[in-house]
């Protein structure tokens, strides 16, 4: 992230419905932040030439005149503008009591500072010309200054419903995995156009992440608020940031007791589940006691091989000098 001193990163969060968008996690979360932003169209990318409207049918609506209008599948770009003149939050207070109205939930700081730095990119997957979409994306990012852009992505998984949505962050960037923890994609094979995004931002020297939920593959029919949740919760992190979360806890509590009841009446759905939850298990055991050990590990070489800590009990077969191989 390459905002200046003194500055907040300017930070755009985009997601596609289509095939990177299992349970509607992603564009729920841009919805969802939408509203907590207010936020407003700054740019349109046509449909025209790269949706298949066929597949993503433009819908009829009726404008508050009365006239039928069109609303066509575009991808938009969404942000917050100040406008001159406008009162500010300080302006606000300084109004009196009599002229307060309770304020709406917002993105924040840690701080209570709002956020107004953050831009959506919302839109459907492309039938056609991927590489110039990406291009068009790649020149919005640099139009509006953007230092960082996050994709988001959600995929069916063998994940069990009931233990926290996995996600992942991987970078292209290397400075944003040594700082965000991400790691670089070993992934091959089919790719979505968040992949032709990502790889066209790293040729433009623009730095970019790309956050993943894995959602349940058996609940495939209804919106996972859960994974929802998950990409939120790390948004949040990296952003470093709170996010209301608004009705989304009770809806996912809610889609998580439904999808418990459904199980309950199906007895081959509930064997399937408790095998997902049993492996899932299984791993998450391992991957703690393999970071428990590489941490072991970490600090032997850190101390170097001068034999047990003052208190600690020595080997008994007199090889206390043997190196770990």
């Amino acid at each position: 992230m390459t905002a200046p001193a003194g500055q907040h990163p300017r930070v755009l969060i985009a997601a596609f419905q289509g095939w990177s968008d299992a349970g509607d996690a992603t564009t729920e979360v841009l919805q969802h932040l939408g509203e907590l932003l207010d936020t407003e169209v700054l740019h349109v990318i046509g449909s025209e030439g790269y949706v298949d409207f066929q597949v993503h049918r433009p819908r009829l609506v009726i404008d508050e005149a009365g006239r039928r209008t069109l609303e066509w599948p575009d991808t938009r770009l969404y942000g917050r503008i100040e406008r001159p003149g406008e009162p500010g939050a300080a302006a606000r207070e300084d109004a009196g009591d009599e002229a307060a109205t309770p304020e709406p939930e917002r993105v924040h700081r840690i701080d209570g500072s709002p956020v107004t730095e953050l831009f959506l990119l919302a839109g459907v997957e492309p039938a056609r010309d991927w590489q110039n979409f990406a291009d068009e994306i790649v020149e919005l990012a640099d139009v509006w200054a953007i230092d960082l852009v996050i994709l988001l992505g959600s995929m069916f998984s063998d994940a069990p419903h009931s233990r926290p949505i996995v996600t992942t962050i991987t970078s292209e960037n290397p400075e944003l995995r040594e700082r965000c923890g991400a790691e670089r994609s070993s992934y091959e094979g089919p790719a979505g156009i968040s992949a032709v995004v990502d790889l066209a931002l790293a040729e433009a020297g623009i730095p970019s992440i790309s956050l993943w939920a894995q959602v349940p593959h058996y609940v495939h029919s209804t919106p996972s608020p859960k994974a929802t949740l998950a990409l939120l919760d790390k948004l949040e992190e990296l952003l470093d940031v709170v996010i209301p979360r608004g009705e989304l806890l009770v809806q996912a509590n809610e889609w998580e007791a439904n999808i418990n009841r459904i199980a309950a009446a199906d007895e081959e759905m509930s064997r399937y589940i408790r095998r997902l939850e049993e492996s899932r298990d299984e791993a998450l055991a391992a991957e703690t006691s393999g970071d428990a050990l590489a941490r072991e590990f970490e600090k032997f070489l850190e101390g170097g091989s001068t034999g047990p800590e003052p208190g600690e009990p020595r080997p008994q077969d007199g090889t206390d000098d043997e190196q770990p191989r």
